[in-house]
């Protein structure tokens, strides 16, 4: 099987394509993705997505690049938003960390991630009412990193300066 794959920017997503990520994210998150949009509490900067031979659309997977503060220090971040694997794109770039958080950890063990515990904090929003609803603060299970630039991680605080993903 041959696989195609795009870098699409949010912006530039057709009515078509839009509808295409939609109809894979609703079947991949049956439970809790929302069914009247393609992003879950905030779109992502762009996403890479993946055609098999007969242009279908079969693999997903947003990002999103922004500051954090972890400890005081400002590190860049790339966050993975409804997962696929993004480490060849990361590498020779200006990212100090990839970012997930998971509960199949094991898979991301195998190929280089490691799990931390740093008390997080974030904007909480609501998904359903696309509203803030506070801050949260408090350490949280199933995250994890990948370094893949000159930047050592360290526990601590972690602050998102913005939602979690």
């Amino acid at each position: 099987m041959t696989l195609k794959i795009e870098k699409v920017f949010e912006y530039d997503l057709s009515n078509e394509l839009e509808a295409a990520i939609q109809e894979l994210l609703i079947d991949s998150f049956p439970d809790i993705y929302p069914k009247d949009r393609i992003y879950f509490k905030q779109l992502p900067h762009f996403r890479f997505l993946a055609f098999n031979e007969e242009n279908q659309l079969i693999g997903h997977v947003g990002l999103e690049y922004r500051v954090m503060n972890l400890n005081g220090k400002p590190v860049k971040i790339l966050g993975v938003i409804d997962l696929l694997e993004v480490d060849q794109f990361s590498e020779g770039r200006n990212i100090d960390f990839i970012l997930l958080f998971t509960d199949k950890m094991n898979f991301y063990l195998r190929n280089g991630y490691k799990p931390v515990k740093n008390k997080c904090k974030w904007m909480k929003i609501d998904y359903e009412t696309q509203t803030i609803n506070g801050i949260g603060h408090e350490e949280v299970d199933q995250l994890m990193i990948k370094e893949v630039g000159k930047t050592v991680w360290s526990g601590g605080d972690l602050d998102f300066l913005g939602y979690f993903y």
